[in-house]
């Protein structure tokens, strides 16, 4: 028993040393990694199996990571503005889209919005293995009850979205926010195969994988009852960190 209690204390004592999956996406970096995660798969039972989490994030999260290294590698050597690719980071990216050269646009928009949707989407969820009903804290929580009038009713249009989406994609709840105005919206938006709303001036700081690969092996492809099951783990506290993170940041709209 003293063992076990040991081993877990220091577990939570490395997984605190641990940064959210989303720091470090607004800097430049010549090579992506996989990020550490603060949880280890099998405590995302019986919400999220393990296998499929790991096939989700060691085969789809990592290809994503790869490629999109692989499209910077070929920017640098291959053209002479290529020094600008090293200058950049991954959310200016995808920021700024149409500034990207067309050789390496496309590429750079799907596999790099894989990376960053993924990168979020593990930052956002976290165990719980009480079976809690988790509602909205902080700041968040606030804006949610002011823009869709009660968690309840976000709940269920943020629900009803990710259903009834068709084919492969993500729901987001993002801030819309616009620094000339000074004022900042809650919308909840839906986007296709690997898409960001990054790339529509949209902040996530919420968002719901619905690929087939999130969810098929022990649901059997069962979505409404992943999306259920999703919502247990969703982890408000790190959402109201992604929120105040994206605020934090200097975003750049020209390349």
């Amino acid at each position: 028993m003293f063992i076990l209690m040991l081993f877990s204390l220091l577990c939570s004592v490395e997984c605190s040393k641990i940064a959210p999956a989303f720091y470090g996406l607004e800097r430049p970096a010549l090579e992506y990694e996989l990020p550490p995660l603060l949880y280890t798969f099998d405590e995302l039972e019986p919400y999220i199996d393990e296998g499929m989490a790991k096939i989700h994030y060691y085969e789809y999260h990592r290809a994503y990571i790869q490629e999109v290294n692989s499209i910077l590698r070929k920017w640098r050597r291959n053209t002479f503005k290529g020094k600008h690719a090293s200058r950049m980071s991954i959310i200016d990216i995808l920021r700024n889209v149409s500034h990207i050269p067309p050789t390496y646009r496309n590429n750079l928009k799907n596999f790099g919005s894989g990376l960053v949707n993924h990168n979020l989407y593990w930052a956002t969820i976290s165990p719980n293995p009480h079976g809690e009903h988790r509602i909205p804290v902080g700041e968040v929580s606030q804006q949610i009850n002011s823009k869709f009038g009660s968690f309840q009713e976000f709940k269920a249009t943020f629900t009803d979205m990710a259903a009834n989406h068709f084919g492969s994609g993500f729901v987001w709840l993002c801030r819309n926010y616009s620094a000339a105005e000074n004022s900042e919206d809650m919308i909840i938006v839906t986007t296709e195969n690997e898409n960001s709303p990054i790339s529509q001036g949209l902040l996530p700081i919420l968002g719901v994988d619905i690929w087939e690969h999130a969810y098929n092996l022990k649901l059997h492809n069962q979505k409404a009852k992943y999306i259920e099951n999703w919502w247990y783990l969703v982890d408000w506290r790190q959402v109201n960190n992604l929120a105040d993170w994206w605020m934090g940041l200097k975003l750049h709209d020209e390349l």
